[in-house]
C-alpha cells in the first residue's frame, strides 16, 4: 500500500469483516497494535462500526515513516494471525491532510 505523497504525515485505516470468535479475533488484534506501537511508537485505535459491530477498523494517525510503519503492520499481523479473523481480508487506505485552501 503506497500513499501518492511519500513526503506527507499518513493516517492508516484498516477495516475488515471480523469471522470466528470475536474474542479471540479481540485479544490477536490488540496484541498485534501493541506490537506495532513498540516497534514504531504508533498508537493505534481499534473501532467498530456503528451499525455492524462484525466490521472493525484499525485507525493508525500521524505516521511519519510509512515503509517502517507498513514493515511492522506486515511483521506483526503475521505474527499474531490476525489476517485467520478477517473475512474477506484486510483493507488499507492510507490518508494525508490536505493544505487549507482557505483562511478560517
Amino acid at each position: 500500500m503506497r500513499c501518492c505523497r511519500p513526503d506527507a504525515v499518513h493516517h492508516v485505516y484498516v477495516w475488515y469483516r471480523v469471522t470466528g470468535d470475536a474474542g479471540c479475533a479481540r485479544a490477536a488484534v490488540t496484541e498485534m497494535m501493541l506490537d506495532i506501537a513498540a516497534e514504531t511508537g504508533v498508537v493505534g485505535q481499534l473501532c467498530a462500526r456503528a451499525d455492524d459491530p462484525t466490521t472493525w477498523m484499525e485507525v493508525y494517525a500521524d505516521i511519519d515513516d510509512r515503509a517502517e510503519f507498513d514493515a511492522a503492520l506486515a511483521r506483526a499481523c503475521a505474527a499474531h494471525g490476525v489476517d485467520a479473523y478477517a473475512d474477506g481480508g484486510r483493507h488499507a487506505e492510507c490518508f494525508s491532510p490536505m493544505a487549507t485552501t482557505f483562511d478560517i
